[in-house]
């Protein structure tokens, strides 16, 4: 009788919290691509951060002062550090990881950054990215009291767990302005993605964004690749296809989602698959009533129409009615730059304006935002570069 070898399922938590126990101990090159940081905030970091902590890219390049900054899966806490730099004194940041062994290198630079740095605004915290709300070093000292012994045992503590993300949540809703993460997202198993990507949502406040670096492929990867735990741990078998990974961030209800760098060479190929680091920013804020102001929007181009994420489909140089929520989310970053604004003649209070329906795109006539008594006439306005005409 032919011998049948027993292949056991593959844990990609297990695999992970292993593989970077390890890499905290021992730098491994092949956890991470290529990326150049700014030189001049790397000199305050210790030398041991720098070796130990892995990445596909930067988002801290895309942060501003006095934000408060989350690091998922901040590892020794490179990026957290950088950060610290970028936000200053005003500004906040939260590191969180699940490994110890990271953790323990991260919070023992800490006070050397700070020292060096002549402020602290660092902290980290231990916790599952994809569940944010559970502190888990106070699950852990909950359970050294009521340790888990038999089935009720287990059962009290899956409860214990859920009051704790109630009562003592690891991270608050509507609490961060800025979620970074640099190569961790495709490290959690695909049944709690969904999970992942609301979490930065929830904990993310209105208005707030985030940032993320990681690897994406080119087609879907295989099951076979799937229950590889080496290639689990080496930020391959969780990668989301570029299309997917976006589609995950519109689920979730972000707006506004873009491509911030995207690099043309693959890190990796693997059974002609690419795989590619890719920054993406994507916003919070879109979720509110919608009232009408008599306010209107003119895309400017340069594409002949556009289609925004609530389906709003724009010809270039056209008067369009939005709803003052929609308005005022064009004025701010990414969309500015593409319209042009027309505010009412005379201003509608919110407290008067009335539902608008946002399921459909209409023209908006000058009328409606000039009134239908408007009969105004003027002299020439002065040229606009104060020499010749405009």
């Amino acid at each position: 009788m032919q011998n049948k070898t027993s292949i056991s399922p593959v844990r990609p938590e297990t695999a992970v919290k292993n593989r970077y126990a390890a890499a905290a101990k021992a730098p491994e090159a092949a956890l991470c691509c290529p990326v150049e940081y700014n030189r001049d905030l790397l000199k305050i970091i210790p030398q041991e951060v720098i070796e130990k902590d892995y990445g596909c890219g930067d988002p801290s390049c895309y942060l501003k002062s006095g934000e408060t900054v989350l690091d998922l899966g901040s590892g020794t806490g490179k990026i957290c550090f950088i950060a610290a730099q970028v936000v200053g004194a005003k500004g906040r940041v939260i590191g969180v990881d699940m490994t110890d062994d990271m953790l323990e290198v991260a919070r023992r630079n800490a006070p050397i950054v700070a020292e060096r740095l002549g402020f602290a605004n660092v902290e980290f915290r231990k916790g599952r990215i994809q569940d944010l709300a559970l502190d888990l070093e106070t699950l852990d000292a909950q359970l050294r009291q009521r340790p888990i012994t038999n089935a009720a045992a287990f059962l009290a503590a899956d409860e214990l767990a859920e009051e704790l993300r109630i009562t003592h949540p690891l991270l608050a809703d509507d609490s961060v302005d800025v979620v970074v993460s640099n190569c961790v997202l495709n490290l959690v198993e695909p049944r709690s993605k969904r999970q992942l990507f609301a979490e930065i949502f929830r904990v993310l406040k209105k208005g707030g964004r985030a940032v993320i670096s990681d690897i994406v492929s080119d087609e879907e990867v295989p099951g076979e690749m799937q229950t590889d735990p080496e290639l689990w741990s080496g930020c391959i078998s969780g990668a989301l296809t570029e299309e997917g990974f976006l589609k995950a961030f519109a689920d979730a209800g972000f707006y506004g989602i873009q491509i911030l760098k995207r690099d043309f060479q693959p890190w990796r190929t693997v059974q002609g698959i690419e795989f590619r680091s890719v920054t993406v920013e994507a916003f919070k804020g879109k979720q509110g009533q919608c009232f009408e102001r008599s306010q209107a929007v003119i895309y400017r181009g340069p594409f002949k129409e556009v289609l925004d994420d609530d389906g709003h489909r724009m010809e270039r140089g056209i008067r369009y009615a939005v709803c003052d929520k929609t308005y005022n989310l064009y004025k701010k970053a990414p969309y500015a730059s593409f319209f042009e604004f027309v505010d009412p003649l005379t201003d509608i209070p919110l407290g008067q304006a009335k539902p608008f329906d946002c399921s459909r795109t209409a023209r908006r006539h000058p009328k409606e935002t000039k009134g239908q008594g408007y009969r105004a006439t003027t002299e020439s306005a002065q040229c606009c570069d104060g020499g010749g005409c405009c």
